[in-house]
């Protein structure tokens, strides 16, 4: 799937969010007036914004820095060039995540990397759709084979989590945190989730795709759908402008080196790291496991990764899976 060259043509002009005339605009393109206009109408389909002003033209309400894969493997250390079997950016896709699983069934290498501007149906946990507007988000996912089966990856959402966040900070961003068990948040909002999908035999190898989407710009038209509390990252820096495509190469340089070494170490060598991100502890909070419901306080995370919470009764619980209200925000 993949936007129009016409797209593409008026989003290059009008990414530097300044106003172009439509004589401009539609002299560059080669069009009338009204096949201009046409054509910017189009954009708001992929979650892109513009505004008209009489006399200066028109202009996207937010500047775009799309995805170039020069600038992405120029932060990639010569390891992860290494470990990368190929890196595809599609325009438009359906989901990184379902693209991948696809791939995978069919023969893709270990270290087949995916990056989307858009997905018209992004994959969130529990079949839940990703907001992903075009152009302004990270939406990432990672086909890897491992060889000691599903029991060996336990805990790797955490670990991804870890890694995230070795990111984050390496592109000076903080007040961001870790909520169990794959999500990443910011001032009780969530910011950015992570899916992982596995599939292949008990015992033997199995092939495992990451996917990461990260709200770097999220639209308040864009995001009248989601249920929850969020957050993105012009909200957590203050606007700060910050540069997608380094984000994007730091974020899949940590992420293939946690992938990489995490068949060998386990969970157990991100446990106390990622504890240092916890923004659960302490917090009373209610787990959700089907139709079940267990009310207490969080306690962290165990040596594996499960999570412990403190029920009314005083006794310690662990947890392998389950979805956590917290603070009032439904999960």
């Amino acid at each position: 799937m993949v936007i129009s060259e016409k797209q593409k043509k008026i989003l290059a002009i009008l990414a530097d969010g300044q106003f172009h005339s439509g004589t401009e605009l539609a002299r560059v393109m080669k069009l009338s007036r009204a096949a201009v206009w046409k054509q910017l109408n189009s954009l708001t389909e992929l979650g892109l914004q513009h505004s008209a002003v009489r006399g200066k033209g028109y202009r996207l309400d937010k500047p775009l820095e799309l995805l170039v894969h020069a600038e992405i493997d120029e932060v990639l250390s010569d390891r992860t060039r290494e470990l990368i079997s190929s890196l595809e950016i599609h325009d438009r896709i359906h989901s990184t995540n379902s693209y991948l699983v696809d791939c995978g069934q069919h023969g893709a290498l270990s270290g087949t990397v995916c990056f989307a501007e858009h997905q018209t149906a992004g994959k969130g946990r529990r079949g839940r759709q990703w907001i992903s507007p075009y152009g302004s988000n990270i939406y990432l996912s990672i086909l890897w084979r491992f060889q000691q089966g599903p029991a060996a990856i336990s805990g790797l959402s955490l670990a991804i989590g870890v890694a995230v966040m070795r990111a984050l900070r390496q592109h000076d961003i903080e007040d961001v945190g870790l909520k169990w068990p794959n999500d990443i948040y910011s001032q009780g909002k969530k910011l950015g989730g992570i899916l992982v999908e596995v599939s292949g035999e008990t015992d033997g190898p199995c092939s495992a795709v990451i996917g990461l989407g990260l709200n770097l710009f999220l639209p308040e038209p864009e995001a009248e759908s989601i249920t929850q509390a969020w957050t993105d990252l012009s909200k957590v820096t203050g606007w700060q402008q910050l540069s997608r495509n380094r984000l994007a190469g730091l974020l899949l340089e940590h992420l293939i080196a946690v992938i990489a070494d995490f068949e060998g170490v386990g969970i157990k060598a991100y446990v106390d790291e990622w504890r240092s991100y916890d923004c659960l502890k302490g917090k009373a909070a209610t787990l959700f496991i089907a139709t079940q419901q267990f009310e207490g306080t969080v306690e962290g995370i165990d040596d594996d990764g499960l999570l412990l919470i403190k029920r009314l009764d005083g006794h310690v619980q662990a947890f392998a899976s389950g979805e956590v209200s917290f603070s009032g925000y439904l999960p």
